[in-house]
């Protein structure tokens, strides 16, 4: 266990912002089912060939145009991330998507694990057959925090005491043991963006703890040293996705 939180290098993760294009609604019940099947089949292809590791999605409780879920996809290797993405954009399925991508590595996981004061169970997948695709839909029995954000420009010349670091630790150890924090998952993109560098997927049983952490998070000194952008989430289907993941 190290003192703080640092980069996996044993997988490569695509992180992908997307949803359907309005023009996916133009198509006929049937056009919609023979692409959806056909891409299905792909992806699980992709996902058996390059050995996923995991595939879990967030539906926004909000969403922002034709932006309406966030995945994490994780591959053991670049290959893997990079046949993923080119297989989900292949027409005719992809015609039909906003597409957003970006490679990351897991950062911090063993650290933020001791963080977790209320994991859930392990998820069991519904069906031995996932090129079946079900009636899917959210789960709302907890509430997801999906955060992406970078230190403000300049930050990095502060001393930790200046950037009130360990106050800063000290209060969100605080809201996990209140609120019962389920998991805390941290990503570092590979390349940096202008808006983010890391992003977060922090679960809560209720809205209210989802609610403490964000309130948290804007405290000072902490808070002003820092750029973030909260979307409030579900997860997504979570017991069919868990059985994309080669076992």
């Amino acid at each position: 266990m190290t003192d703080g939180p640092v980069i996996s290098r044993d997988s490569v993760v695509v992180l992908y912002i997307g949803g359907r294009l309005p023009s996916w609604h133009t198509l006929t019940a049937k056009q919609q089912a023979a692409a959806s099947e056909e891409h299905v089949e792909l992806m699980l292809s992709v996902a058996k060939k390059h050995g996923m590791m995991q595939l879990e999605g967030y539906k926004l409780l909000a969403p922002i145009g034709t932006w309406q879920r966030f995945w994490p996809i994780e591959f053991p290797d670049l290959a893997g991330a990079e046949a993923w993405i080119e297989a989900e954009t292949m027409p005719p399925y992809g015609l039909y998507g906003h597409y957003e991508y970006s490679l990351a590595r897991r950062w911090g996981k063993e650290y933020f694990d001791t963080w977790v004061t209320n994991p859930p169970a392990p998820v069991v997948p519904s069906t031995n057959n996932p090129a079946f695709t079900p009636n899917l839909g959210e789960d709302k029995s907890s509430t997801v925090v999906l955060l992406f954000g970078r230190a403000q420009p300049g930050t990095e010349a502060l001393s930790p005491e200046e950037r009130g670091d360990q106050e800063h630790i000290d209060l969100m150890k605080s809201v996990a043991a209140e609120h019962g924090l389920m998991r805390l998952e941290a990503y570092q993109l590979i390349g940096r963006r202008v808006d983010w560098h890391r992003a977060w997927v922090i679960e809560f049983p209720t809205q209210e703890g989802a609610e403490a952490w964000m309130e948290a998070e804007l405290r000072q000194p902490h808070g002003r040293h820092a750029h973030k952008e909260y979307h409030l989430a579900r997860k997504w289907a979570p017991d069919y996705f868990s059985s994309w993941v080669p076992r």
